[in-house]
């Protein structure tokens, strides 16, 4: 299993219509082959700072879903909402 984050700041004009945006896709993005969980979080201390949590089958599923139509559509109109640079990580579980 792979856990990826990806952590994201926005806009203050554009936080609402980002979390919209998500809740509009998300059932999407879990139902895409291979995704067993996503959730999206709001730092407790940084105004404007939200990270997915997804998990993933596969490293290959994750890639596929990287590539797909359905992440070209969500991911190109997030990053009009960006402040800065999104950092993203993959994790698997060791014990």
């Amino acid at each position: 299993m792979i856990i990826r984050i990806v952590r994201m700041s926005f806009r203050p004009d554009s936080e609402k219509e980002f979390v919209d945006f998500f809740n509009a896709n998300k059932e999407k993005i879990r139902a895409f082959p291979g995704c067993t969980r996503v959730e999206l979080l709001k730092d407790v201390r940084n105004p404007g700072v939200y990270s997915t949590y997804s998990h993933w089958d596969s490293e290959e599923d994750l890639e596929n879903y990287r590539h797909s139509e359905l992440f070209k559509g969500v991911w190109g109109r997030t990053k009009t909402f960006f402040t800065d640079k999104p950092s993203a990580h993959s994790y698997e579980i060791v014990e």
